[in-house]
């Protein structure tokens, strides 16, 4: 827990980490691989240009492709102020070899990364995620649920001591108590919708600011006779830290037997400090307990649109009053 908080109160810190903004031409940018990009659909192999950003460069044709850049939907930029709010962009690496390589760029919508990181959300959703599932069961006994006989210590006058008419009283030693607890108690309250969504999104920016999210190509990539050995020395080798978090677009029940992604599920599966969420199941308190958030491009256009369209929907004063317990109705 002093883990989490110091990470929390770390935010200011970071805040002015963001990536640079992107340049408008977006073909300069040469990747030097020698093997086949497998992307989400498509297949990039090697082409035979040997064209170079800086002039005098000698490259050879086999070790020049052109770049992976995929752009967002422009036009849901319409409400966005791009000098204030640049577009930040992602290295895309791979998953089949320990050392990284870079596959290309992609274009993060500025509306979710681009945001002032707010360490006070941040702090509402952790403590939310703390104590909503906090059950407190200490249950002190009264002096009736107490076992001993009821009768009068000691008559009422005549002895010259203090009147007392039981020893269950709370002022005896082992009486019961007047005050004390009675639970089960729970500490459950439901967060607002938009400090919820909120805190994911300015989650999603800090990591991004901290350099500790990364973005790959796909699972399925992962060696088939891939071991826990194997995913251990890629998190090593590419220092993602003593934790990570992986997120698929997909479930876990859903990947198909005897696949790379399965193989992939098992070896996260068998570490402690590695998990593997999907993208309903992103929440806070995770990305805040893990040092590094590793997703796929799936992964992070479903979790674009998903927080784009809770964002900008017209119904949210609706889903905000659906949301809260007990609540009053037309008032």
């Amino acid at each position: 827990m002093q883990f989490i908080s110091s990470r929390i109160l770390s935010l200011n810190c970071f805040i002015r980490g963001f990536l640079p903004r992107s340049s408008s031409n977006h073909h300069v940018f040469r990747i030097m691989s020698t093997s086949t990009v497998v992307t989400t659909g498509n297949i990039v192999e090697s082409t035979p240009s040997i064209e170079t950003s800086e002039p005098g460069q000698i490259i050879s044709q086999s070790q020049v492709i052109d770049p992976i850049l995929l752009p967002i939907d422009r036009s849901q930029l319409t409400q966005t102020n791009l000098s204030v709010t640049p577009i930040r962009q992602a290295w895309i690496e791979n998953m089949s070899t320990p050392n990284s390589v870079k596959l290309g760029l992609i274009e993060l919508h500025p509306e979710i990364f681009s945001v002032y990181p707010r360490p006070d959300v941040i702090q509402e959703n952790h403590r939310w995620q703390t104590l909503y599932k906090h059950v407190d069961w200490t249950c002190m006994k009264t002096r009736s649920e107490l076992k001993g006989s009821n009768r009068k210590p000691w008559p009422q006058k005549g002895t010259g001591r203090a009147r007392h008419g039981s020893r269950r009283a709370p002022m005896w030693i082992n009486g019961g108590w007047a005050t004390g607890p009675r639970g089960p108690k729970t500490y459950f309250y439901m967060l607002p919708f938009h400090k919820r969504l909120n805190g994911l999104i300015a989650t999603l920016a800090s990591k991004l600011a901290q350099n500790d999210l990364h973005i790959v190509d796909t699972f399925q990539t992962f060696p088939l006779d891939g071991t826990v050995e194997h995913l251990q020395e890629l998190c090593e080798t590419r220092q993602w830290g003593p934790s990570v978090l992986f997120l698929d677009q997909i479930s876990l029940d859903q990947y198909p037997m005897s696949t790379n992604a399965q193989h992939f599920e098992q070896a996260c599966q068998s570490i402690g400090h590695i998990n593997l969420i999907p993208v309903y199941g992103l929440n806070v308190f995770s990305m805040l307990k893990h040092e590094t958030l590793v997703m796929t491009i799936d992964a992070l256009r479903t979790l674009e649109q998903r927080l784009l369209f809770n964002l900008n929907r017209i119904d949210l004063r609706n889903v905000m009053q659906k949301q809260r317990p007990n609540a009053i109705r037309n008032m």
